[in-house]
């Protein structure tokens, strides 16, 4: 099978040593530094790593990805480039559906900072891959909306998720935009939203992501 995540993986550490490590992203206040400390911390250290999703745990989340990213810019980047043998990235199958949509979305988190970003154009493949990840992550990325929403895209399929009932919002675009849309990046992606103005506002400003 290809490795779109390992791909991903590398294209990423590739793009980080090239605009450095104090390059903006879109991860907040973050820099390449930061995010590269949090992609190394959510893989090596499972000790901590728990309080990237609860709130309780965050501090010494935050404590320990400051003492990842004080360490040597290289020597990061070399980690990432070389996942534990131990890692979900050895096995093709688990790396794909644990690792691709984190590695693709953190690859353009970095490349859209940039003032003059432009649409990478994906090969089939994983353009097919990443509706795949759009298609499995939808309800949940989108379980606080509270009307229906159509997550379309053309040549690939569509996928309903919210309250069924409501008049529904038609959310379209290519699997790549869909799954930056979705995970909280609405100002960066490229897709369309169409229905009610009220509420396509409320969708385009909400919280999205786990």
């Amino acid at each position: 099978m290809t490795r779109y995540a390992f791909a991903e993986r590398l294209a990423l550490a590739d793009l980080m040593a090239e605009v450095g490590p104090d390059a903006p992203t879109l991860c907040g206040d973050w820099t390449v530094r930061a995010l590269l400390a949090h992609l190394l911390l959510r893989e090596r250290r499972f000790d901590a790593a728990p309080g990237i999703l609860i709130k309780r745990l965050a501090d010494r989340t935050a404590a320990v990805q400051q003492r990842i990213a004080a360490r040597n810019f290289d020597t990061l980047l070399a980690e990432l480039r070389r996942p534990p043998r131990w890692s979900p990235a050895g096995f093709g199958p688990l790396d794909e559906l644990i690792n691709l949509t984190e590695m693709f979305v953190h690859h353009e988190d970095v490349r859209r900072a940039a003032a003059d970003w432009t649409p990478r154009k994906l090969e089939p493949g994983l353009s097919e891959a990443l509706w795949g990840q759009v298609r499995r992550r939808a309800p949940l990325l989108l379980r606080r909306y509270p009307v229906q929403v159509r997550v379309i895209s053309p040549g690939h399929g569509t996928v309903t998720t919210g309250r069924a009932g409501t008049q529904p919002l038609n959310l379209t675009g290519t699997p790549s935009e869909l799954l930056m849309f979705l995970t909280g990046r609405q100002g960066h992606a490229r897709a369309s939203l169409d229905g009610p103005p009220e509420l396509t506002s409320r969708l385009r400003g909400a919280r999205l992501g786990i």
